[in-house]
């Protein structure tokens, strides 16, 4: 089956849209440019939303969660069984991304994509959308099989169609999966074209000789598909199920004209899957910030993102998102709210 044949193609940003909020910002009561990103920022969300001013009113952090075959390896300064108990955390709102979600208004859903044992639980904010227990180890095969890869994007899409109908106007995206930093360094070798060593970080704290041993694995997994892959081909190989859901969110989320804010290194991995199934998915996408890992620059250049925050997040869950959420929310108020020369009788540059 053809992805790009069987769902919808994605539309453009509304360049009228654009236009009026470009001139709008012309207008605003300061130099043209002086609040930097936040005046691209107002005007990339007015494309998205195709209004001008746009609104953010009802922001979603998505949590998804897998464990990795390849953790197997050694590539982790913490086991498997860590993937589980932080999901447990994530419910019981003790975790950073819920401190966070808590702190920014937005509210928290946490997506079992994966995890070795099933999550059971009937809290209102989680939903499971189990694909298996966890990939195979991504180094010796196959993490997962095509079936598998369309079925983690076609729940995505599904997801996000779903958030979309109830109003959420804002997605951010964050992860949770012992050994997925590795995942995401192979499919950032192998989309970008970039060698593991310069791809390949440090993850939950990896040192020294263990680092050296995850450079290699990330080497091996990517000397065994080779270089000529693309399409979904990088997921179904060395990707996560959780990965391939979050890739979903995206591409639904951009088809509802819903945009999203990418976390860190991993989220940014699935913007690169989505980016090679339909390009203008893009388009909708938001870098939060850009963290510690060598590899999420490397990403967000590919992707032609610039990041709104610097602060050497390396923890993923979606903390980088939830601390931009209020500057995606100034953004918009900045375009709406704020006088024009003429409204506030102040002189114009001459």
């Amino acid at each position: 089956m053809n992805i790009k044949d069987s769902w919808a193609i994605i539309e453009p940003l509304d360049q009228a849209a654009i236009e009026q909020a470009q001139q709008r910002q012309n207008q605003l009561t300061k130099p043209q440019g002086a609040l930097g990103q936040l005046e691209a920022l107002s005007i990339q969300l007015a494309g998205i939303r195709q209004q001008c001013p746009p609104t953010i009113q009802k922001p979603i952090i998505i949590v998804a969660a897998a464990d990795h075959g390849v953790a197997e390896y050694g590539v982790s300064a913490y086991p498997a069984s860590v993937t589980a108990q932080m999901v447990g955390n994530f419910l019981a709102g003790g975790a950073a991304v819920s401190v966070l979600a808590r702190h920014v208004g937005a509210e928290l859903l946490i997506v079992d994509a994966g995890v070795q044992t099933a999550i059971n639980s009937n809290a209102p904010n989680f939903r499971s959308e189990w694909l298996g227990p966890g990939t195979k180890n991504l180094a010796i095969e196959p993490a997962m099989s095509h079936e598998q890869a369309q079925s983690a994007l076609a729940r995505g899409i599904a997801l996000a169609h779903e958030l979309a109908d109830v109003g959420h106007d804002l997605i951010a995206l964050g992860e949770m999966g012992i050994g997925n930093t590795t995942a995401a360094a192979c499919l950032t070798a192998i989309y970008c074209q970039q060698a593991a060593a310069a791809v390949t970080g440090h993850g939950t704290g990896v040192q020294s000789e263990q680092y050296q041993h995850k450079i290699a694995v990330v080497a091996q997994a990517v000397a065994r598909v080779g270089e000529n892959i693309d399409g979904l081909g990088p997921l179904i190989e060395v990707g996560g199920f959780e990965i391939g859901i979050l890739a979903g969110i995206i591409v639904g989320a951009a088809q509802r004209r819903v945009p999203l804010l990418l976390d860190g290194f991993i989220t940014t991995a699935a913007a690169l899957v989505a980016q090679a199934i339909i390009p203008t998915t893009i388009e909708y996408c938001i870098a939060a910030h850009c963290g510690a890992e060598p590899g999420h620059r490397i990403a967000l250049q590919q992707l032609g993102l610039r990041p709104l925050l610097q602060l050497d997040l390396r923890l993923g869950e979606g903390s980088g998102a939830a601390l931009a959420i209020p500057l995606v929310q100034a953004a918009c108020n900045i375009l709406g709210e704020m006088a024009t020369f003429a409204s506030a009788q102040v002189d114009t540059a001459s």
